[in-house]
């Protein structure tokens, strides 16, 4: 009789697992709708195969997280092409490009934030606000209610979102904020990466051997192709092991600022989870939030090349 009622607990148990993963699944038609607008918006993308040319490898395997070695599936870095002048002569790159040697890697150790900085982060709201992408963004907000249709006070939304420091760590100063954690990458107790999860950042520091990457992480039935534009990757930075990170490739950084603030200022929850349908991609768009800054931001590739259709 004890055994029955264990054995029933367990299928019922299988079957409230199945019921949560397949609402898991349910897409957010509001949300898909207005990021492919942006998508479509999005001019500074860069194209695969003319502006970047990336090699995929092999599948990395599994690694438990705070593992500091992995068996290397890509002799090869991720990018073997990417044209600088291109990065360099449009504003947008140009400027957040300067945003990323502006921090301390390891949390636990107070940002200081020079006068500098804070020009050099004014300037990079100042030119994606003048973009289709984020303006477009923005009226959104406005027509949700979420953001005031005065630039002024947006760019001081925006800023305090992802600019703001606070702590990480207990020990020390503030020493992180959202568009650290998110774009530039930093480590935990020295044994973590946490964040890096844009492909910018991941070029340049591959290109100064600080990054090495190990190949793709995928599902089975759904390999990722050289002109992918959302890649979930394993790699390893300053001597420590990401078993996986997932990056968009070759969006413009007024994109994910866009799509990111949206999903984080249209819910109220601490970890907000939404899946979306985009361009040919499935995701799983996931923000994660600090009081009212980011935490982190990511998107989860669930299947690619119109797959999910």
């Amino acid at each position: 009789m004890a055994s029955g009622r264990v054995c029933g607990g367990f299928i019922g148990l299988l079957a409230l697992f199945a019921y949560i993963d397949a609402a898991s699944q349910t897409v957010n038609q509001e949300l898909s709708d207005i990021f492919n607008e942006l998508w479509k918006l999005d001019v500074n993308r860069f194209k695969a195969g003319t502006d970047y040319r990336i090699s995929l490898q092999g599948k990395a395997g599994y690694i438990p997280s705070g593992s500091t070695t992995a068996t290397d599936h890509a002799s090869s870095p991720l990018f073997s092409y990417v044209n600088e002048n291109k990065l360099k002569s449009i504003t947008t790159y140009a400027r957040f490009m300067k945003l990323l040697d502006n921090y301390e890697r390891a949390t636990g150790v107070a940002e200081k934030v020079t006068s500098e900085e804070v020009t050099e982060n004014n300037a990079f709201l100042d030119a994606i606000l003048e973009t289709a992408v984020m303006k477009r963004a923005h009226q959104y907000l406005v027509k949700k209610g979420k953001s005031q249709s005065n630039l002024r006070q947006f760019k001081s939304q925006l800023y305090y979102m992802w600019f703001r420091l606070y702590h990480r760590e207990r020990n020390g100063g503030e020493d992180s904020s959202g568009f650290e954690h998110v774009f530039v990458g930093e480590t935990k107790f020295g044994n973590e990466i946490m964040g890096l999860h844009n492909w910018v950042q991941f070029y340049l520091q591959e290109k100064q051997h600080l990054l090495d990457y190990k190949g793709y992480k995928a599902r089975h039935n759904d390999m990722p192709d050289e002109d992918d534009h959302v890649l979930n990757v394993q790699f390893s930075w300053h001597g420590l092991v990401k078993p996986v990170g997932s990056t968009f490739i070759g969006v413009s950084p007024e994109f994910e600022m866009a799509i990111f603030t949206i999903l984080f200022l249209t819910s109220t929850e601490k970890t907000t989870i939404a899946v979306v349908n985009m361009a040919e991609y499935q995701l799983e768009m996931v923000v994660h939030r600090h009081g009212r800054s980011i935490g982190t931001s990511y998107p989860k590739l669930m299947s690619s090349n119109n797959r999910h259709i």
